[in-house]
């Protein structure tokens, strides 16, 4: 396994950031190894999503991991259901430094294959797994978090407040971004997520906190 570079919106090698990312159409060793790397990346950012556009490469491919989910690929994730919406604060490994605040679905279904090649089915309700999607997915659909604010009042400098005196600059965070978190102020309980194949039955993962 190996740390990828992270690519930076604005930065040299940015425009894959932009772009649809190909389905993946052979599941072999190189796409094993990019997902190896790429948990590799995420765990060391750290972060609780990444996708294979944030590392230079244009494949429909995420992984994910958070405190109630152990890590896992997603290979040609799409969202096949989604309902409600509810505020969210989130940043991006792409984009630190910055977070915004935006509107999240509050019940998430996705699609895709897992790592083996094997369908499999993602329910998640009201919870960081269901942000976590939605934001990542978004990635291999070239969109980014920024992209999604009502306006630039919800993007702001990680650190700084609403109302620092004079407007004056905090100093950058050198930590890297944990894309995509909740306020905490915000979140609410939500349900487990729920994972199926065609092969098993409905399992619970981990229960949410």
């Amino acid at each position: 396994m190996a740390i990828r570079p992270i690519r930076v919106l604005g930065e040299p090698g940015d425009e894959v950031l932009r772009q649809t990312a190909a389905a993946v159409t052979a599941i072999d060793g190189a796409v094993q190894t990019l997902i190896d790397d790429m948990l590799e990346t995420m765990r060391d950012a750290p972060g609780v999503g990444l996708a294979a556009p944030q590392v230079g490469v244009p494949l429909r491919i995420v992984v994910i991991g958070t405190p109630e989910v152990p890590a896992f690929a997603l290979i040609n994730g799409e969202v096949v259901r989604h309902s409600g919406q509810r505020w969210v604060e989130e940043g991006c490994l792409s984009i630190p430094g910055y977070r915004g605040e935006l509107f999240r679905s509050v019940r998430v279904t996705v699609k895709g294959l897992d790592r083996q090649g094997r369908p499999i089915r993602i329910r998640a309700v009201d919870d960081l797994l269901a942000q976590a999607l939605e934001h990542e997915i978004d990635h291999t659909n070239g969109l980014l978090f920024v992209d999604l604010l009502s306006g630039p009042e919800h993007l702001h400098r990680k650190g700084d407040e609403p109302d620092d005196e004079a407007g004056a600059d905090e100093p950058e965070d050198e930590a890297a971004e944990t894309a995509p978190v909740y306020d905490g102020r915000r979140r609410r309980r939500g349900r487990a997520p729920r994972f199926t194949t065609r092969s098993s039955r409905l399992r619970t993962l981990a229960a949410v906190r």
